[in-house]
């Protein structure tokens, strides 16, 4: 029977030979390799974040202050019709604004209001001599006037009784009443007036005082009276 015998055969080892070293770049390349694998599988088993949760927007309470796109479409009808009423609210402010605007001018700063003819008027009659004479005793700066009278005593700036009519041939008229005191009496002013070709002219101007005569500073009616007594008419002199 033979016998098989394996040979072996063996190198020898070098003396001089000496196991090489990992280099320090290989090491670092090998750890960021591994670091790189640890973070990338950290990452992969890591949930995404939830986003951060606010409270519900409702039409009340909505400030502005979320994003829309962080709105659902409830929160987000909820926003557009807040900002839709705000809308609106704002228009109606500034219609309300020009509005009243407009009711001020024609009542107090148009040079056709009820303000500007009583302040004219007033003006009027304490330049006249006759007037003055009558309500203060020579001294206009003692005369106030004033509209309707109020029980309150300490108020007598009352709303002044005027107005503006249409008759049928459509000319406009202003009528106006207010009173007048002084330290020698008290009266009643009568205003009436007539727009023609734009303008404002006196129909009638006087002052009543009881105890006194009337005191015309415009009557235009007794001026046609005057005219017809001197024999003119239409501005022309018939006899």
């Amino acid at each position: 029977m033979a016998v098989l015998h394996r040979t072996l055969r063996l190198t020898p080892l070098n003396p001089l030979h000496k196991p090489s070293k990992p280099t320090s770049k290989g090491l670092s390349l090998s750890l960021s390799h591994q670091h790189r694998r640890r973070t990338y599988a950290t990452t992969k088993q890591a949930p995404p974040p939830s986003p951060p949760k606010h409270r519900q927007v409702t039409t009340f309470n909505d400030d502005g202050h979320i994003r829309w796109s962080a709105l659902s479409l409830r929160e987000k009808s909820a926003r557009t019709t807040q900002q839709s009423f705000n809308f609106l609210v704002i228009i109606a402010g500034v219609l309300l604004t020009g509005a009243v605007a407009q009711l001020l001018y024609k009542e107090v700063f148009s040079p056709d209001s009820k303000t500007s003819h009583f302040n004219r008027t007033v003006t009027r009659m304490k330049n006249d001599e006759r007037c003055v004479d009558v309500l203060a005793g020579g001294d206009a700066n003692k005369i106030k006037a004033y509209g309707e009278p109020s029980w309150n005593r300490w108020s007598k700036n009352r709303a002044i009784a005027g107005k503006t009519t249409k008759d049928k041939a459509g000319v406009s008229h202003f009528r106006m009443h207010f009173h007048v005191e002084g330290p020698k009496g008290k009266g009643v002013v009568q205003l009436h007036m007539v727009e023609r070709e734009g303008r404002w002219e006196y129909v009638l101007l006087a002052l009543d005082v009881p105890g006194h005569q009337r005191i015309y500073l415009e009557d235009a009616e007794q001026g046609k009276i005057d005219q017809r007594k001197d024999g003119k008419m239409f501005g022309v002199k018939w006899w």
